[in-house]
């Protein structure tokens, strides 16, 4: 199967390890039709949204049935896995986060970055 990965397990992020040797496709971007927030500052929480979204980059990658259940397993709690679409026209899973919890927890949007790898490097640069 194919997997959009956008946060943490990116390449050259902390737990890129959790992909174990699911196979890099490709990086790629969702069409601009999610808001991407940062959740306790340990990983992004992206959604879709009917208007104001943004485009997320990312990553694809093939991963079997072991190696799909493995990286759920590792995933922070209340993420779901739910498909996404990327901006050549397909659609993937991706691992989302409840709007709900993001509004009634107030974690800061950082949309404007366009993905997880950019804001933690814009981070570190404060």
């Amino acid at each position: 199967m194919l997997f959009f990965i956008c946060g943490s397990a990116l390449r050259g992020q902390p737990d890129h390890a959790n992909l174990g040797a699911a196979r890099f496709v490709r990086e790629a971007k969702t069409k601009p039709l999610y808001r991407l927030h940062s959740v306790e500052g340990k990983h992004p929480g992206i959604y879709e949204v009917p208007k104001g979204g943004v485009a997320i980059a990312g990553e694809v990658y093939e991963m079997s049935d072991e190696q799909h259940a493995s990286l759920l397993a590792s995933e922070p709690p209340n993420l779901y896995e739910a498909p996404i679409q990327l901006d050549d026209g397909t659609s993937v899973s991706a691992m989302i986060y409840p709007r709900s919890l993001i509004d009634e927890r107030g974690y800061e949007d950082i949309s404007h970055h366009g993905g997880w790898a950019a804001y933690k490097t814009a981070s570190r640069e404060r």
